[in-house]
């Protein structure tokens, strides 16, 4: 059955290709409803258009959210021409027939794909605020509306159709057929369809509680043998594989826990010392400096904890050249990361075909903004742990040096990435010395002094972080006895006095920051 066009609603994000069509149909005598930006583009056609506020008696409102989710547009869009109580309904709350949609939807995914862009170049996260805002409500829903009463109304919903459109109105003078209806109304339904999947990926791209359009990827087991494991994602997005097995759900820990410690230093100020390279084992550090060069900096993380090492994984926040590649060829490790390999480097890495070999990709650089964690019969999400200190708060018995400064900051970021209680003892950029995991802090402190002391590391002058405050003097007793004399903690301990005052009277550095770093 022929269908005449005598009104029509327009609202479309993108007006590229509309204005034959709004000429057409103002030629047609088509009475022509719109709102916002579209209804300027019309107005400034100088074409006679109708604001959608006449029928609905409200303005586009919430920050546009809300304009055409109102019964005057979608009774005039739903309403069937052929039922006697459809027909009395809107008779009687006034609402016009609308016999043609044409709208488009807000560009959802182009704004996720530009928001990555941004956050690749900057090295920060996505602005969800910006692409929650890109979920367009109410077209689809007049699409679907539209698509639904196909038999009365015909919906164009991509602007690729608009010369489609244009030949149907020419050469039918405003009518349409049910076959073209019904035509246009699956080409609506299949752009709500592939609107609604792109939104749904976006969601479970942030979440691992459903992660069912990941790369679903089996892994031989788990932590031990005994216990099957699967990985959802996709590591080619963050890595480049160059050598080696595939990698293992104990090498996934471990890698994650490297990239998250290298990112504290891709920037200032913890980036200015020059190279970073760190040594992870069971999602601990157990050696990481800071040098001027890639080769000097390796050294120095080794001699850290030479014992550890063993078995490993290496991160660098540079590129790994010939002579590092020979210095790190005589240790066993499992993995190493870097943003990329000297070719001469990769020759000598690559002799054993099980070592594995990520380079980085750069865009992989954003921080994370999301941790998740399953446990009982649900998942903890938290926001991800950002940032060194909110205050520096000198509060001992002088202010720490310019030197002192470098090795609080350094210390402060290791010992964020070390499973409480932590402590990290520094000194000249290098970790001397950690305790780490046990149920007492003065456990750690015992275990980082004895860490130090195993490798023959003279702690006078050495500077010591904390996950968390002191509740009592007793650590900065011991540690002061062992050498060091500057020390970094949040506080917030009912008794922060205590530490604080033997700091004061023994003329030590301590710095309050007001930010804790738990690592459970």
């Amino acid at each position: 059955m022929n269908k005449k066009i005598q009104s029509a609603l327009i609202s479309v994000y993108y007006k590229d290709g509309l204005k034959p069509i709004i000429k057409l149909l103002s030629e047609l005598g088509v009475t022509i409803y719109s709102t916002g930006g579209t209804q300027t583009f019309i107005e400034k056609l100088g074409i006679n258009v109708v604001p959608v506020e006449t029928l609905t008696s409200y303005p586009s409102i919430l920050g546009g959210r809300v304009k055409t989710l109102h019964p005057s547009v979608f009774g005039g869009i739903l309403g069937k021409r052929d039922d006697a109580i459809h027909v009395q309904e809107m008779k009687q709350f006034n609402i016009p027939e609308i016999d043609l949609v044409i709208v488009d939807l807000y560009p959802f995914e182009q704004t996720v794909e530009e928001q990555k862009q941004k956050a690749s170049s900057t090295g920060g996260g996505l602005e969800e605020a910006v692409i929650i805002e890109k979920i367009d409500i109410g077209g689809p829903s007049m699409l679907r509306a539209a698509g639904k009463n196909h038999k009365d109304v015909l919906v164009v919903a991509n602007k690729a159709d608009y010369a489609l459109l244009e030949g149907i109105l020419k050469g039918q003078n405003g009518e349409t057929s049910l076959d073209q209806r019904r035509m246009f109304a699956i080409k609506a339904f299949d752009v709500c369809t592939a609107y609604d999947t792109a939104i749904s990926n976006y969601f479970h791209q942030l979440s691992i509680v459903t992660p069912f359009n990941k790369e679903e990827k089996a892994m031989r087991y788990g932590e031990n043998p005994h216990q099957k494991a699967a990985f959802f994602g996709n590591l080619s997005e963050l890595f480049d594989q160059l050598n080696g097995k595939e990698l293992s759900y104990n090498n996934l820990v471990d890698v994650d826990a490297a990239v998250q410690l290298i990112r504290e230093f891709q920037s200032p100020p913890l980036r200015d010392g020059g190279c970073t390279f760190a040594i992870i084992k069971h999602t601990n550090v157990c050696g990481v400096a800071q040098r001027a060069t890639v080769k000097e900096s390796w050294d120095a993380a080794l001699a850290g904890d030479p014992e550890s090492a063993f078995g490993g994984v290496l991160v660098c926040n540079d590129i790994i050249d010939k002579s590092t590649a020979d210095a790190i060829n005589e240790i066993f490790f499992e993995v190493l990361i870097a943003p990329s390999f000297n070719e001469d480097a990769l020759a000598v890495l690559k002799s054993k075909k099980n070592r594995i070999l990520l380079r980085i990709k750069p865009e992989a650089k954003g921080q994370k903004t999301e941790m998740h964690r399953s446990l009982l019969n649900g998942v903890l999400i938290q926001a991800t742990d950002e940032g060194n200190f909110s205050e520096w708060k000198e509060a001992g018995g002088r202010v720490s040096t310019a030197e002192e400064k470098g090795d609080l900051s350094f210390a402060n970021i290791i010992g964020k990435h070390l499973k409480s209680n932590a402590i990290a003892l520094v000194k000249n950029k290098q970790l001397v010395g950690k305790g780490c995991g046990q149920t007492s802090r003065i456990d750690s402190l015992r275990q980082a002094i004895e860490k130090a002391k195993q490798f023959n590391f003279d702690l006078n002058g050495a500077a010591l972080a904390s996950d968390a405050f002191f509740p009592f003097d007793d650590c900065v007793k011991i540690a002061h006895a062992a050498g060091i004399t500057s020390f970094i903690q949040p506080g917030g301990s009912i008794r922060d006095k205590d530490s604080i005052e033997y700091c004061i009277t023994h003329k030590l550095a301590m710095v309050i920051t007001g930010m804790r770093h738990f690592k459970h």
